[in-house]
């Protein structure tokens, strides 16, 4: 039953210490350039928009309309993870990269932020 129950908590937490698959010239977000994300919103190139609430409300809507919700939280490695209420949740880091502001998500995607 223990075992189970560690299991579980292992799966359900959105960070397991992700190694982050970043090139030569990354840079990480600092913490208080994670922090300036609040009340900001980050666009990407297929139109999907991540809004990033003060008091750590989240909210991604894609080009098609539909939105999914949730909270945020700067992890310790420096990530951003968000926890959605379907349950699900992620961990990304932002690099800035040849000074375009880069998403890069646990499989090793990279996802550039268009500037406004």
């Amino acid at each position: 039953m223990t075992r189970f129950l560690i299991v579980t908590l292992l799966f359900s937490c959105p960070v397991w210490a992700a190694e982050w698959s970043t090139k030569p010239g990354d840079i990480p977000l600092s913490t208080e350039e994670l922090e300036a994300l609040a009340g900001r919103t980050l666009t990407f190139y297929d139109n999907g928009k991540s809004k990033f609430s003060a008091g750590g409300a989240y909210s991604y809507t894609y080009a098609s309309g539909e939105s999914a919700f949730g909270t945020y939280s700067i992890a310790e490695d420096g990530s951003v993870c968000v926890s959605y209420r379907n349950g699900f949740g992620r961990c990304d880091l932002y690099v800035f990269s040849d000074d375009r502001l880069i998403l890069i998500d646990q499989m090793g995607n990279r996802f550039p932020v268009r500037e406004e």
